[in-house]
């Protein structure tokens, strides 16, 4: 049932989702499946696997609310056959909520005491609508605790009003006016007009809630969370009350109006609150998954960023009155050398920071510069370039670098030394290889989305680390140089396997074989299946080892070389004698062509990063303060920051412009990620600049 409902959603094809969901309960991870299982899967990529996941990780929860619901109704003696056969069909939880509210566990309410005191019956007489004397009947219920005739009407009106709010057909007719005509209100708190002056848009803000854009509701309900704006969702009361009406009572019925009061009394106090925070809440959700799709998408593009590659690095994390903290980094991102210089205000000693700049190039042959981009970021760049040392300049992002400095993995690598190094090493290594370097930042610190403090933090934490794991194997790892870190997020190992590695790689040496890897403590074959494939040995005993082929693979390689009259190491040098391979030759009942493809591809981009390599760039030298900026010039810049609403640039002032969705380009744009990519180098034009809020307006049209 369970594999039906999965593929009819995504409209696949049932064996495909058996396959997937079997081997994501035998422990396999998605990259796993998607890169090394496509004959079992049909070739689905990540995102479908993570799908398959999402929607059976959902539909067992729900299965397992059903059982909950069946014993709790059973307990009460109430589950009819008919009633059980709903429930068992069911597998949308809203609906299964509505048919379990009349029986689930409840705080003792006023319909609660009105059916201790007896007044059921008389519920019943009343919603039935055919008593003529309802008063009459009522005075047969009068007893100590219902003294009068309209205690016991207004006793029997409770009860009927919670079976009103309870029941399905009017819980969806709310629903679906809530969802269709709901209006989000949003007020200033009296007396918090000065403090919440950031929120002075949603003073006296209202929008039909089904389209209010996730990053305007998220603004909205945070500004509620800090206590300036007051947030209610709201339909017209009378219209409600019609269409409950026209369900619950008849016409001409004798006890009408007891009737109409009872289903006004349901919808104010009991089914609008209800469906307002269920309104509410899916509104919010919906905020929350377009937030972090946002914020995953430019992780996984912060993470994917172009690196420098193995080159001897000067990392500079600047500052003014503090100085300039100055590291030397090898090609393989370790710390030679640090030192701290004072080329700015107040000490203003550049003469010395030169000679000190020249001499570290000098003696440690220094390839390129990396400069963070915060505060006096564009001056120290600007101070480098007029020496002229012939070495590539970086403008790196140093989002995040004070987190790691602080943590005890920055702590665990430099013991000895201060934040303040640790926080130049980070932006050294960032260049060289910004996917090594951010995965031992918590995501949320690096700063690429909005919002991310107001979203579900469970969601978000899930979703981002998601994209780390599919970003880390993506690129695949050195086994003899990654770190712990890094190798926490290789398919099948976690923290404790990655652990081991090290240690085990500390005490015997380099690997010299992915099958080594079996020799580390609790790394068994399920682990290795998982990894083996994402681990690089470069230069190891096995060629292959160094390839993107799984080890399960090599001897369809061997067979291959075996067949062309050649040795393994001639096949795998051998592009154009790879061409003549016949790839339906090999195909066997496990093996098909896209395993086949993946092979070849494998052997073709051996060794090789699958992202580009970093290029220099340069701001305007013209340009360094907000107030260096007119209304018309032209820039280069880069992307900061993406969001649903458009595109953060930076130009090298210190604040960052907004390119407008609707300014991205001379065409209609659905998705800023249609256009533009994280760390992306643009052209933008100054459309304005707002001075006293530090704002500036940036267009990207025609340009």
């Amino acid at each position: 049932m369970l594999i039906n409902l999965i593929a009819k959603e995504y409209g696949l094809a049932p064996r495909n989702v058996r396959n997937t969901v079997e081997l994501l309960d035998g422990g396999a991870t998605i990259p796993f499946i998607s890169r090394y299982r496509k004959e079992a899967t049909g070739s689905l990529d990540e995102v479908a696997v993570g799908n398959i996941k999402d929607m059976y990780e959902r539909l067992k929860a729900i299965v397992q609310r059903k059982e909950t619901i069946i014993t709790t109704i059973e307990e009460l003696g109430k589950l009819t056959p008919e009633l059980k056969k709903r429930i068992d069909g069911c597998f949308d939880s809203v609906e299964l909520e509505d048919i379990y509210l009349p029986y689930r566990p409840k705080r003792r309410t006023r319909a609660t005491i009105a059916r201790e005191r007896g007044l059921e019956p008389l519920a019943d007489l009343i919603f039935l609508q055919q008593a003529a004397d309802v008063k009459g009947r009522a005075r047969g219920f009068l007893c100590a605790d219902v003294p009068t005739v309209d205690d016991a009407i207004a006793g029997a009106s409770d009860i009927i009003a919670e079976r009103v709010s309870e029941n399905e057909q009017a819980r969806n007719t709310i629903r679906h006016l809530f969802a269709r005509h709901g209006l989000l209100v949003s007020k200033v708190v009296k007396g918090k007009e000065a403090d919440g002056i950031k929120y002075s848009d949603y003073y006296e803000w209202q929008e039909p809630v089904g389209r209010i854009s996730s990053h305007r509701l998220l603004a909205i309900l945070r500004g509620e969370e800090e206590g300036f704006l007051r947030v209610s969702i709201t339909v017209d009361a009378d219209d409600a009350v019609e269409r409950l009406n026209r369900h619950f009572v008849k016409r001409f019925s004798p006890s009408r109006e007891y009737m109409e009061a009872a289903v006004a009394d349901g919808f104010k106090r009991l089914l609008a609150p209800s469906i307002e925070n269920e309104t509410r809440g899916n509104a919010k959700q919906r905020a929350d998954d377009e937030a972090i799709a946002v914020f995953a998408e430019n992780l996984r593009q912060l993470l994917m960023s172009s690196p420098l590659g193995q080159k001897r690095v000067l990392a500079i994390d600047p500052g003014f009155r503090t100085g300039c903290k100055v590291v030397v980094l090898d090609s393989q991102g370790n710390l030679v050398h640090h030192t701290v210089i004072y080329p700015h205000q107040p000490q203003n000693d550049r003469e010395g920071a030169a000679e000190t700049i020249s001499s570290l190039v000098s003696r440690y042959a220094v390839e390129a510069f990396a400069i963070g981009n915060g505060t006096a970021g564009r001056e120290t760049e600007d101070f480098v370039r007029r020496l002229a040392l012939g070495a590539d300049i970086f403008s790196v992002n140093e989002d995040g670098a004070s987190v790691y400095s602080a943590s005890a993995v920055a702590r665990e690598e430099f013991p000895d030394e201060d934040v303040t190094v640790r926080g130049a090493v980070s932006i050294g290594r960032r260049l060289i290889d910004p996917l090594s370097e951010l995965v031992k930042i918590e995501p949320r610190s690096i700063g690429v989305g909005q919002y991310q403090h107001s979203v579900d933090q469970s969601k978000l934490k899930e979703r981002l680390d998601v994209v780390v794991e599919s970003c880390v194997n993506r690129v695949g790892v050195n086994l003899n140089t990654a770190t712990k870190q890094i190798l926490t997020h290789i398919s099948g190992l976690g923290p404790a396997l990655a652990e081991n590695i090290v240690k085990y790689r500390a005490a015997n040496g380099d690997f010299r074989s992915r099958k080594e890897l079996l020799n580390v403590p609790r790394l068994g074959n399920k682990a290795f299946e998982q990894a083996a494939g994402f681990l690089r040995v470069v230069g190891g005993e096995e060629p292959l080892d160094n390839t993107a082929v799984h080890p399960e693979s090599y001897g369809i390689v061997v067979t291959m070389a075996k067949d062309a009259g050649v040795s393994l190491g001639e096949f795998i040098a051998d592009g154009e004698l790879r061409k003549r391979v016949v790839l339906s030759n090999y195909v066997t009942d496990k093996v098909g062509i896209p395993t086949l493809t993946d092979i070849m591809d494998a052997l073709n981009k051996r060794g090789l990063d699958p992202r580009e390599q970093a290029r220099a760039f340069s701001f305007d030298p013209s340009v360094h303060e907000l107030e260096d900026l007119r209304v018309g010039m032209v820039l280069p810049g880069l992307v900061s920051n993406i969001t649903a609403f458009g595109a953060f640039v930076n130009v090298g002032v210190h604040q960052d412009g907004l390119v407008h969705i609707s300014q991205l380009a001379d065409r209609y744009v659905s998705s800023p990620g249609d256009v533009v990519k994280l760390g992306q180098q643009v052209m933008v034009r100054v459309v304005e600049v707002d001075l006293k809020r530090r704002r500036i307006s940036l267009s990207m049209k025609g340009v």
